[in-house]
């Protein structure tokens, strides 16, 4: 009867610490993006027109330079930067100090322009009409317009959490991922929201990473200010990366010594 329950005693004890150790694994298909189904299906064509039309509103910030022969002239229609030329402040503080802000009417005060009309309509626009009404004045000139304010903020279950710059035209959520480091082994794939200003307030989206389909979807390319939160997954507290490892040998230990003293005895 002693050796039936120290043989009962020792099993219980390696299933609990099988079961331990296999609660702190995360299943490899939580962990992939872009799953597929059928391994016979490899290529798969997804549409979806790139997020170039963002189109500026009240409170943006632009960067405008205007390149002309005449430094005199260069440096009128560049009052902000130092003598016409490249600024010397080329960091985010000195490059928002130099950009203009587009007002509450959604227009924009501009050297030998004045005010013009610039909400709902994107750089490339901007750039066109500033420099229809500036040939007016100059013959040859180059009008350069970049969104200041495009900031992405991811948070949650990535590597480096944080606000990040954005420089490119459009970014999509792969690429933003990739900018915070990856996502965590904890993250929870399937449920990834993505956090938007429009007319109404906020609006919140659930995204999921591990489906193709996200390559079709309105949201794969973000906006300016997005927030990007990805969730830990269930149970994140019991795997292995806070896994009370003290706890676990302690138990281990005395276990070891409950089982030597009983077969002593």
């Amino acid at each position: 009867m002693r050796k039936y329950y120290h043989l009962a005693f020792r099993s219980f004890v390696v299933l609990g610490i099988l079961a331990l150790l296999f609660s702190s694994c995360v299943p490899q298909k939580k962990m992939l993006y872009l799953q597929v189904k059928d391994d016979a299906d490899t290529l798969v064509t997804f549409k979806n027109e790139r997020n170039l039309e963002y189109r500026v509103q009240p409170g943006d910030n632009l960067y405008i330079r205007v390149v002309t022969f005449d430094e005199k002239t260069t440096t009128l229609l560049n009052p902000l930067t130092s003598s016409g030329r490249a600024s010397s402040n080329a960091n985010d503080a000195g490059i928002y100090l130099e950009s203009y802000t587009i007002n509450d009417a959604g227009y924009l005060d501009f050297p030998m322009v004045g005010e013009v009309y610039v909400r709902n309509m994107n750089v490339n626009e901007i750039r066109d009409m500033l420099t229809e009404k500036l040939k007016e004045y100059l013959l040859q000139l180059v009008v350069i317009v970049k969104l200041v304010n495009y900031n992405l903020t991811m948070l949650g279950e990535v590597n480096r959490p944080g606000q990040y710059k954005v420089y490119q035209t459009d970014i999509n959520l792969f690429e933003a991922v990739s900018m915070a480091g990856d996502l965590t082994d904890f993250a929870d794939r399937y449920k990834v929201a993505i956090i938007r200003q429009n007319k109404a307030g906020s609006e919140v989206i659930y995204v999921d990473m591990t489906k193709r389909d996200i390559l079709a979807s309105g949201y794969y390319y973000l906006k300016p200010n997005d927030i990007v939160y990805v969730q830990p997954v269930r149970g994140k507290q019991f795997l292995f990366a806070n896994f009370p490892y003290g706890v676990v040998f302690g138990f281990i230990s005395t276990t070891i010594l409950l089982i030597n003293y009983f077969d002593k005895n």
